[in-house]
Parts: structure tokens; C-alpha cells; sequence
């Protein structure tokens, strides 16, 4: 009985025992969490979790493949065409005037600036008794004109014999006496062509010199005009490195009329430039060369040697065929000054006179003639592309003297 007892207690116990751990158990609660830590100012923002900024997913009906419109295959497929890009066209190349009878055609503006010429020695003509005062104010005239004290005195003495020999005289035959005496002085058995046609090679080679402001590159580019007016091609040798844009101004000449130009870099070497320029113009088989020099005053005694330098390297490819000296008309006998130093390093074979319609003085023609032993080859008349034309006695003379 006892022992029944007993075991009913420890039972009871154990019962008792296990139920308060159950409890204990389940009265247990978890530590709170530790205080979260300070944001971090500089650290950016966390980026978003998956699904975080997820909205609420919209309602829309959907379709099925069935419903879904696909394209007509017999309907065209319209496909847009690109947008057409304009060309701009390239300048178009410019035809020159002919040069033959330029100088006629360009006779009235010559006439403006040259009839007092011609009009005083025939006032002075006509004059019923031609005295000594008369004969010296025809010599003053001739020599107010730039003609030159030594041609001018071969003229007046011409005249003289003549007029005394005439007796009567009248308006016509003053006119015509004049008019050969004065193509006697100016000359007309002078070649006056621009030789650019050497036997048996190309190109021909044709350097242009002269001071600076007598309007040399612009004579280069009229005289490339000239040339292709008669159906010649040429390149251009922009040699002129040393005045700015000199070389442009050339290209542009060359661009109006397709002629090719050669250039080199700003102050370069101009000797470079030039047998540069005969080399292509060489290889591309064109007819004339033209190089256009710095425009070097006359004083300057290294600019001088320069000069002769081009001329020697373009030479080591093949000779000169022509060296034109372009003048300032308006310059009178300060031209002829310049004329004596430039031949004195280059041999000049021919004379370009620019700007004579705007001076009285056309006896330059004759006295820089006399001066140099070469002819006068061309003539600037005006500010035209086209204004430069092949010197022509009889339309000079006729201008002199008037109608």
C-alpha cells in the first residue's frame, strides 16, 4: 500500500515538473532588436530590391494571337525613300573674250587718256608758220608724254624734214604724216608675241617679275585668260610667298578658267615653288607654265638675287622661253629706273605696261622700248578680267592721234 503511495507522489511530481517548463516556455520572450545604427550621410542611397517599386499589377484585357491584326501579304510595303541631298554645283569654268582685236575693241578707252597727245601735235602742226617756238613746244609735248629725249629728238627732226619738204598742208595729211612717223618710233617690225610654243617640248615656261604694286599677279592671272582665250592649258606657279594671300589671289585667277596652281607653304622658298610648278606642269602635259614672282623692289639688293635663283632652278628643268617685266605706266620714267635693275638679272624678252589707260603719258611705250631693246608685248587697259590685250601698234597710234 505504501509503495502505491509512493509512486502516485513521484508521478504526480514529475507531472508537476514538466508542466512549468512548458509554461516557462512559453512565457519566454525575445530580446528586442538593438537600436538601428545612424544613416550614413555621404553613402548613396541603397538601390531597390526586386519587387519593391512593383505597382499594383493593371487590369487590361488581352488578346490572343487570333485576334491580333497581322499584315496584308497582297498589300505594297510602303518604304520611304531617303532624303534627296542637293549637290552643289562647281563653279562653272568662264570663257574668256578672244584676244584678237582686243586691243581695237578696248581702242575707246585708250583714246581717252592718249587723244591729248596726238591732238597737240596736230594743233601744233597745222600752225601756218612753224618756227623755232613751234618745234619746241612739239618737243615739250613728246616729252611731257614720257616719249623719251632721244626718240623724241629723232621724231622732231623727222618731221621737220618732212613738213618742210610737203609745203601745203592740210588736216589729212598732217594726220597721215604723224601717224608713220609715230608707228616708225613705236615700231612695227618688233615680234611682239608671247612665246609659248618651244619646239619640240612642253610646257613653255613664262616667268612674270616685277616691283611690288605695278600689278603683277593680277597680269599672271589676266595672262593665263589670254592664253586660254586661245586655246592654250596651263598651270599656274604661285611663287609669291612672301606677300599674304598672294597666292590665293592666284588660285582664283586659275579657278575662273580651270587652270591648275602650284603653291607652297607662306614664305616658303619661291625657287621651290617654281620648279615645282614646271615639274607638274610636265607631268600633266599642258601647254604654258606661268610663274608669278614676289614683287621685290629694285633696292633691295637680296630680293634682286632671289630673284635669279628661281630663274636658275626652273632652268635646271629647261630654258626660259619668256621673262616679262611688268610696268606701271602711271610710274613714267621712274618705270624706266626699275626696267635697267631687273634686266640686269634676268633677261628680259618682253614688257607688260598696266594701268595706261589711266595716264597722259603713253610715250612710255616708246622710251622703256629704247631703254630695254625689248617690245612691249601687252597692255592693261581697265580693271576687267579681260583687260589686258597683245599690243598692237597701228590700234595704239590710231588712239594717239584720234579719228
Amino acid at each position: 500500500m505504501e509503495t502505491i503511495i509512493l509512486a502516485v507522489v513521484i508521478a504526480v511530481v514529475v507531472l508537476g515538473a514538466l508542466g512549468g517548463l512548458v509554461v516557462g516556455s512559453r512565457r519566454r520572450r525575445p530580446l528586442p532588436p538593438p537600436p538601428p545604427s545612424p544613416p550614413d550621410i555621404t553613402a548613396p542611397p541603397a538601390e531597390p530590391h526586386v519587387g519593391e517599386e512593383a505597382e499594383t499589377p493593371r487590369e487590361e484585357t488581352r488578346r490572343t494571337i487570333e485576334e491580333v491584326d497581322l499584315p496584308d501579304a497582297s498589300s505594297p510595303v510602303v518604304v520611304e525613300e531617303p532624303p534627296v541631298v542637293e549637290e552643289i554645283p562647281a563653279p562653272a569654268i568662264e570663257v574668256p573674250e578672244p584676244t584678237a582685236g582686243r586691243l581695237v575693241r578696248l581702242r575707246a578707252r585708250l583714246s581717252r587718256s592718249q587723244n591729248a597727245l596726238g591732238k597737240g601735235l596736230l594743233t601744233l602742226l597745222s600752225r601756218e608758220h612753224l618756227d623755232e617756238d613751234t618745234w619746241e613746244e612739239v618737243e615739250d609735248t613728246l616729252l611731257t608724254a614720257d616719249v623719251g629725249v632721244q626718240p623724241t629728238q629723232e621724231l622732231v627732226e623727222r618731221l621737220r624734214e618732212r613738213v618742210r619738204v610737203l609745203g601745203t598742208r592740210t588736216p589729212a595729211e598732217l594726220r597721215t604724216l604723224l601717224r608713220e612717223e609715230l608707228l616708225t618710233l613705236v615700231g612695227t617690225d618688233v615680234d611682239r608675241t608671247v612665246r609659248t610654243e618651244p619646239d619640240g617640248r612642253k610646257p613653255g615656261i613664262v616667268m612674270v617679275v616685277g616691283v611690288n604694286g605695278t600689278g603683277k599677279t593680277t597680269t599672271t592671272g589676266k595672262l593665263a585668260r589670254v592664253l586660254v582665250a586661245d586655246g592654250r592649258t596651263v598651270v599656274l606657279g604661285a611663287a609669291d610667298t612672301f606677300r599674304a594671300a598672294a597666292a590665293d589671289q592666284l588660285q582664283t585667277w586659275g579657278e575662273r578658267v580651270g587652270a591648275h596652281t602650284v603653291r607652297g607653304p607662306e614664305a616658303g622658298d619661291p625657287a621651290s615653288v617654281a620648279f615645282d610648278a614646271v615639274k607638274e606642269g610636265k607631268e600633266m602635259g599642258v601647254d604654258v607654265v606661268l610663274i608669278d614672282t614676289a614683287g621685290r623692289l629694285h633696292t633691295k639688293t637680296g630680293l634682286m638675287d632671289e630673284l635669279g635663283k628661281v630663274k636658275r632652278v626652273v632652268e635646271k628643268h629647261a630654258p626660259l622661253d619668256e621673262v616679262l617685266l611688268v610696268l606701271d605706266a602711271t610710274t613714267g620714267q621712274n618705270g624706266l629706273v626699275q626696267a635697267r635693275v631687273f634686266a640686269e638679272v634676268v633677261d628680259i624678252s618682253g614688257i607688260v605696261l598696266t594701268k595706261l589707260d589711266g595716264t597722259a603719258k603713253g610715250g612710255i611705250v616708246v622710251a622703256v622700248q629704247r631703254e630695254l631693246g625689248v617690245p612691249v608685248k601687252l597692255i592693261g587697259l581697265g580693271e576687267g578680267a579681260d583687260d589686258l590685250a597683245p599690243f598692237e601698234p597701228e590700234a595704239f597710234v590710231d588712239a594717239l592721234i584720234g579719228d
